[in-house]
């Protein structure tokens, strides 16, 4: 079958692993089953992948993608959850112990994939494969972010950091859907515009001055904007952090956090039960992920080019068929 998978890591020109062509069907073990795979999208996992984070040699050669939207074996429509975990706890942490697919397990980058059957979720009719292949890393990390680790409700006030990443733009979208008041910050003003246009209310500059403080700040940048995060926060508030892509280690003034009360809690992509609350909720507001470019899967290569530019504005998707 046609796959895309890492044959080497290279931190400094990742592409340079990259391969497209035959890969051998996939294993099943006991208590999994093959979906053949409609669509599947990009996530900034899969280019870290290819550098050597969280990667190593001998796990090589290895399907790359995360996410997925596909024909179950009894023909139901379904979309995957890609983590992988002995205790997948629903209700609240996500246990240790735990991965995503393309780190232990071939991923999604295939037309076809073996997951556990409990990771399959019936994929509402009024989504396309493509709509609902965004879903399951970026949609659902916003998801819980804003939700279940950002404790957020209608007519409060969020701050999202660096406007146009697959995180952030869900993010946007998500809130703006639930009612609650949008901020946005990038140092790229057509990011800021293409933001506003899909209705948040206020787009900043990154660094620059709220002209009102928030209940949360949505952050997966890191180092660059957690100084700009925690003067952001009203007393009391929250940074939910979901990555650090800038950076791990950041300058953290203590009084100001003791002083204002304020909370930094950790977020890590989501639960099948937060998946499924996800879904329902889409097909209860009529909001939709924003897919920047469709390509078949065979063109796989222009799409990690594109991702590794940072030329894109929500998601990048693959398509089998």
């Amino acid at each position: 079958m046609l796959a895309v998978t890492a044959i080497a890591l290279n931190p400094s020109d990742p592409l340079a692993g990259l391969s497209i062509g035959d890969h051998a069907e996939p294993i099943v073990p006991a208590g999994w089953e093959i979906v053949e795979v409609r669509a599947a999208t990009l996530n900034h996992h899969d280019l870290w992948t290819l550098e050597g984070v969280g990667m190593t040699e001998d796990r090589l050669p290895i399907v790359l993608g995360c996410d997925a939207a596909g024909i179950a074996a009894d023909g139901r429509e379904v979309v995957v959850h890609a983590v992988i975990a002995d205790s997948p706890g629903e209700e609240g942490l996500l246990s240790g112990g735990f991965s995503i697919l393309s780190e232990l397990h071939d991923g999604t980058f295939a037309e076809r994939v073996a997951v556990p059957a409990a990771n399959l979720v019936d994929k509402p009719l009024d989504l396309s494969f493509e709509e609902a292949a965004c879903l399951p890393t970026a949609w659902l990390t916003a998801f819980r972010m804003l939700f279940t680790r950002g404790e957020l409700r209608p007519g409060q006030r969020v701050l999202i950091q660096g406007a146009g990443g697959g995180v952030a733009t869900a993010a946007l979208v998500l809130a703006r859907a639930a009612g609650i008041h949008v901020t946005v910050t990038s140092r790229d003003a057509d990011k800021l515009t293409r933001a506003s246009d899909l209705g948040a209310h206020e787009v900043v500059v990154s660094g620059e001055r709220l002209p009102h403080r928030v209940h949360a700040v949505m952050d997966t940048v890191g180092e660059a904007t957690w100084d700009h995060s925690t003067k952001a926060l009203e007393p009391g508030g929250v940074v939910v952090v979901a990555g650090a892509t800038s950076g791990h280690l950041p300058a953290t003034d203590l009084r100001r956090m003791f002083y204002r009360q304020l909370r930094v809690v950790g977020s890590t992509m989501g639960t099948r039960f937060e998946l499924q609350k996800l879904l329902s909720f889409l097909s209860a507001t009529g909001a939709r992920p924003i897919i920047d470019e469709v390509r078949p899967l065979s063109d796989a290569r222009a799409a990690f080019e594109q991702l590794a530019a940072g030329d894109v504005f929500g998601k990048l998707a693959l398509t089998n068929g």
